[in-house]
């Protein structure tokens, strides 16, 4: 009896055993078989799509589901984001972070600095809403940002203690409405209910900003950091800093996602302008030297005589499809060399084909300035095509004759991942310096 007890025993250790070694061979080797029916990368699209639609993001039909357009960089990209995303995980956990900044957006650069560079979203996605706003988190510091028509000096409440201050200060009437909010931020600041303030400013195009002088705090003033556009003599990497023009926001251009065609097709045109032509100005030497060699029939070319600010559905549409369509966009200079065209050539893969040379007025000369004009781009590394005068242009365009797709394709590729990197760098530098001046100040 006790011999049978123990062989029922073993066999009831054994059936066990058994069934364990089972459940543990299909939770660990069954799943994983299972997986490829439900993809980390059909699940990423599905729930990044909604998204990038409130965005507003140009978007483009994928011609295969399976292609990458970087290629060999997803196992960076993937080990990238995974990165990313442990330490958005770990701030979650924290429940804190080091610094609250909250930028307000008071003219229309700033949806470049939240759109295209942070990848921020907007709540709700009209642009014509009176009052949009924004979350992200950047490095140790959490961001919020507020823009439209609604917000004005005193009349929503301020309940942080560091502010960005996005203005334009290009002309008379902006500098006047630039202080009006300068004023404001002065007065909380005063009363203690702001502490640190910086600014983004889009700067005079002949670099005459001296209306901002008062208020920088070097010069006994309050705005602690200056972020401005265009070649400024001010730069000094310490308390006033460069900052990119970017795309035409005000015109509505949109964050432009990179496609397997913009990479991939034969595009019909060598190159593009669709621009005004102004009197006497070197865009006149541009269109006599495309006409002379008949290379105006190769481009795309649509000149008009007075600048118009505003975009039509249907302009902008053919901006776009003359960008998409070239293989360059030709980038003369206007009242500065820096130039919206250069930022949205680049969006879409464009090679951007710059005027290298100083305009009139007070942003600095080569002779003292060796890198500017565009001292900005040119640090970072842009790929572009520079040249010093327009007459130069013929023997660029009958190189670009001989390239074949494939090396087009790979100067694309170069193009982009040059734009995406460009941005980021921004991204964190800009955060890198708000953390380093207003968090040092805070401890001390």
């Amino acid at each position: 009896m006790r011999l049978t007890r123990k062989r029922l025993c073993s066999f009831l250790i054994a059936l066990y055993c058994l069934f364990s070694l089972y459940a543990a061979y299909h939770v660990f080797f069954g799943r994983r078989r299972q997986a490829p029916a439900g993809s980390p990368r059909g699940l990423r699209k599905g729930a990044v799509a909604p998204a990038r639609e409130r965005r507003g993001r140009e978007q483009f039909t994928l011609e295969s589901e399976e292609w990458n357009p970087w290629e060999g960089d997803e196992k960076n990209e993937q080990q990238y984001r995974f990165k990313t995303s442990l330490q958005v995980l770990n701030k979650s956990t924290k429940g804190k972070t080091d610094l609250s900044v909250q930028i307000w957006g008071k003219a229309a650069i700033g949806l470049y600095l939240w759109e295209h560079i942070f990848e921020g979203l907007l709540d709700p996605s009209d642009v014509t809403a009176q009052w949009r706003e924004g979350k992200s988190i950047v490095g140790r510091t959490q961001y919020s940002f507020i823009t439209g028509p609604a917000v004005i000096p005193g009349y929503f409440s301020v309940d942080v203690n560091n502010v960005v201050l996005i203005l334009n200060g290009r002309e008379k009437a902006k500098i006047f409405y630039a202080t009006q909010w300068l004023l404001y931020a002065q007065n909380l600041v005063q009363i203690q209910k702001l502490q640190h303030l910086a600014v983004v400013l889009l700067g005079n195009e002949h670099c005459n900003n001296e209306w901002i002088n008062p208020f920088l705090k070097r010069n006994g003033g309050f705005v602690e950091l200056l972020f401005i556009i265009y070649d400024s003599p001010w730069i000094n990497d310490a308390d006033v800093f460069q900052w990119p023009l970017g795309v035409a926001t005000y015109r509505n251009f949109p964050v432009v996602e990179a496609s397997w065609s913009m990479l991939h097709d034969e595009r019909p045109y060598l190159c593009n302008f669709l621009g005004t032509i102004y009197e006497n100005s070197s865009r006149q030497a541009l269109m006599n030297i495309l006409k002379k060699d008949g290379n105006d029939k190769l481009c795309w070319v649509s000149a008009r005589e007075h600048w118009q600010p505003q975009e039509t559905n249907e302009s902008l549409k053919n901006y776009q499809d003359a960008l998409l369509q070239s293989d360059l966009t030709l980038c003369p200079v206007g009242v500065n060399t820096e130039c919206y065209r250069i930022y949205e050539a680049c969006s879409y893969g464009s090679i951007p084909v710059v005027e290298d040379v100083m305009t009139a007025g007070s942003c600095g000369n080569t002779s003292v300035h060796h890198s500017a004009p565009l001292q900005l781009l040119k640090s970072m590394g842009a790929p572009f095509i520079f040249i010093k005068n327009w007459k130069e242009l013929p023997a660029v365009l009958e190189k670009e004759k001989t390239i074949i797709l494939q090396e087009k394709i790979e100067r694309r590729k170069m193009l982009l991942q040059w734009y995406q990197h460009f941005k980021a760098e921004l991204k964190m530098k800009f955060t890198n310096i708000l953390e380093s001046s207003f968090l040092m100040k805070n401890k001390s």
